[in-house]
């Protein structure tokens, strides 16, 4: 039997967040439901050699032809998802779980004469309001105990209750205060039903309106002297308090809605809809949508809600989006017909929605990235992506290694440049670059000087080109190369990989001459690769520049761009290279600004990282406090007038 299964993700592939999981068989039905505080973690266990597996999970696994995810929160969203989930599926292989019987419910025995609060397992008392499930019976004890501080309610079993009805002597919950006694007849019947009224709706809305008004009465109790009233009120608020605070209700028990986060880029979107009943997680859905065309998010809704919606599927009343779609009005006119009740569409931007939207987004976010890195590690997908590439392109063989650069400023200064490399259609991190541009006029000269530094490496006899401009300088990885003499030009040595890594090793590779040479931009930035090309008298690379607006590739001098599909395979490439090579040189300029910041803050005697802290959070930038007055710097927590006149003779210098 091979150790390899077929549908194992890579490792890359699953986040590292609390969530839940759960193994499907070849005719979709759910085989295991289990939950981890890291899911890359738990995962990798059931992935281990098959023949270190228990008899049950190697038989699970080997079953299964699948295995998908969703992240949460906290682990305790997580645990009760796994527990919703368990018994919606019923997963023939969670067995052990169900010998345990399930999760414990805090339960109100409403049909009783006097009510009673107890844990219980089981959902099938009559006339009982249920609250949770907890993740542990401790948890059920430790909210029972603080809420009897608020509302002493009967805890008694139904022995202990006929007992104390008969003697008239209250139990021993009532003699030590625990309960008001109904059994002894202290309280009556009608003014215990009261109190445990009020522990339902709490239980159940944990509205803060009761604490609030119990404060109200501890004021008020405490201004008329009556201490021991003004103590009790006290207890009951710091009581319901605590069960606030270790509350794990993901909604409240009547929120019924349908809740749909989306993450998109120019091609694709990814969908993630929890589908909530009674405040939980009863569901979850997610697809993505390939873009043929471009959509506002307007657009992107309504096609979802059509597409979620169709057949025996009926929309709750409420339903959670990004943003309110331009044709709100008709959406829900259309979905009330449905569901044949009203139905409104709600942007959560505050609030627990908010919390749940955010948690559903992350999953989305999750999908689109697992979208793409599997779509971009597939064989065939490749290969049809690189020979799709060379036809459109007029390449005369495939783009086997493409390199691509992109700039990064800010507002004119800390300009750093990236290169990426594909080989074979694959990202290969060893061999990025970063480059610093000290002075340049525009994006257009960075990219002119960045390339005209690579393709110096390329030239046969090692040379620099005459054409190179004289003056200036320009860094790999943080390492100086002068532009003029070519024995100034930095070694392939010195040029560092992403991981920071260096080495005579790397030399050969920054010498490797790409099939392609693609950057972040239209007809001016390619006129200035092409310039740059042509000058270092290198041949046999194609030269192209994707623009982002339309995702266009421009050819040097050419008057119309390149249009690929919008759901190609190629297309998808060219972006993904494009993608990595933004995201790598906007990681570098960022770093350099937080350096150089620190930097020239870090020269002032006085300032330390604290002070320093402090005067960013305030000003928001050195540029910003370089403008501030004496006087505004000394009035900031920790700095005196000596330390800000310090500060401003030294910006100003």
């Amino acid at each position: 039997m091979s150790d390899a299964l077929s549908y194992r993700p890579k490792p890359g592939e699953i986040p590292t967040e609390p969530g839940v999981y759960r193994f499907r068989d070849a005719s979709g039905r759910v085989l295991y439901v289990g939950k981890a505080k890291n899911l890359r973690a738990r995962l990798s266990n059931y992935f281990a050699p098959l023949s270190s597996l228990h008899e049950r999970t190697r038989r699970m696994v080997t079953t299964a032809t699948s295995v998908e995810w969703t992240t949460v929160g906290t682990e305790v969203e997580a645990l009760q998802l796994e527990w919703t989930w368990i018994n919606e599926f019923d997963p023939p292989f969670n067995v052990q779980f169900k010998d345990d019987k399930s999760y414990p419910y805090l339960a109100v025995t409403l049909a009783d004469e006097a009510p009673r609060a107890l844990v219980t397992r089981t959902t099938g008392i009559k006339g009982a309001r249920y609250f949770g499930p907890y993740p542990k019976v401790w948890a059920v004890h430790e909210t029972i105990d603080l809420m009897l501080k608020a509302f002493p309610i009967r805890t008694c079993n139904n022995a202990n209750y006929k007992r104390a009805m008969q003697s008239g002597k209250p139990c021993f919950a009532g003699q030590i205060g625990r309960c008001f006694g109904p059994c002894s007849g202290t309280v009556s019947i009608e003014e215990h039903r009261t109190i445990v009224n009020g522990f339902v709706s709490f239980m159940g809305s944990q509205d803060r309106k009761l604490i609030n008004s119990l404060t109200a009465q501890m004021k008020e109790a405490s201004l008329a002297q009556d201490y021991e009233l003004a103590a009790r009120r006290r207890d009951q608020v710091k009581a319901l308090d605590a069960v606030l605070e270790k509350s794990a209700v993901v909604l409240r028990d009547n929120v019924d809605i349908d809740l749909f986060a989306i993450e998109q880029d120019e091609l694709a979107a990814a969908v993630q809809l929890f589908i909530v009943r009674g405040g939980r997680i009863r569901g979850v859905r997610g697809w993505v949508v390939d873009k043929e065309l471009d959509l506002s998010m307007s657009e992107l809704i309504d096609s979802i809600m059509q597409t979620a919606y169709t057949g025996d599927a009926r929309p709750p009343r409420e339903i959670v989006v990004p943003e309110l779609p331009d044709d709100a009005d008709a959406l829900e006119g259309w979905l009330g017909g449905i569901a044949n009740r009203k139905v409104r569409l709600v942007a959560a931007q505050r609030g627990e929605k908010a919390a749940l939207l955010a948690t559903a987004t992350q999953n989305a976010k999750q999908a689109l990235m697992l979208y793409k890195t599997r779509r971009s590690s597939d064989f065939v997908a490749r290969s049809k992506a690189l020979e799709d590439l060379q036809e459109a392109l007029g390449m005369e063989s495939a783009p086997l290694r493409m390199e691509c650069y992109d700039v990064s400023h800010l507002g004119g200064t800390n300009i750093v440049a990236s290169m990426v490399v594909f080989e074979d259609g694959l990202p290969r991190k060893d061999e990025y670059r970063r480059f610093g541009v000290p002075e340049s006029t525009d994006d257009t000269d960075s990219l002119y000087r960045v390339l005209t530094r690579r393709l110096a490496y390329l030239v046969p006899d090692g040379s620099t080109p005459e054409a190179l401009p004289t003056g200036g300088v320009i860094t790999v990885d943080g390492e100086a190369a002068g532009l003029t003499p070519p024995a100034e030009a930095p070694s392939p040595d010195e040029a560092e990989d992403e991981a920071g890594n260096g080495g005579a090793a790397k030399r050969k590779k920054f010498r490797y001459q790409p099939n392609l040479l693609i950057v972040d931009g239209g007809q001016p930035q390619v006129a200035a690769a092409a310039r740059a090309l042509r000058e270092s008298g290198v041949e046999g690379i194609t030269l192209c520049g994707i623009a982002k607006r339309l995702e266009e590739i421009w050819l040097p001098d050419s008057d119309y761009p390149v249009i690929l599909p919008r759901n190609s395979d190629a297309l998808f490439l060219i972006q993904r290279i494009r993608d990595e090579a933004h995201r790598f040189a906007i990681t570098h300029q960022r770093a350099r600004r937080k350096r150089d910041i620190n930097t020239i803050l870090g020269e002032i005697p006085g300032l330390g990282p604290t002070r320093i802290k402090v005067l960013l959070a305030h000003f928001g930038s050195v540029a910003k406090l370089r403008e501030a007055s004496v006087d505004s710097i000394a009035e900031i927590r920790g700095i005196g007038p000596a330390l800000a006149e310090g500060i401003h003779r030294h910006l100003r210098a």
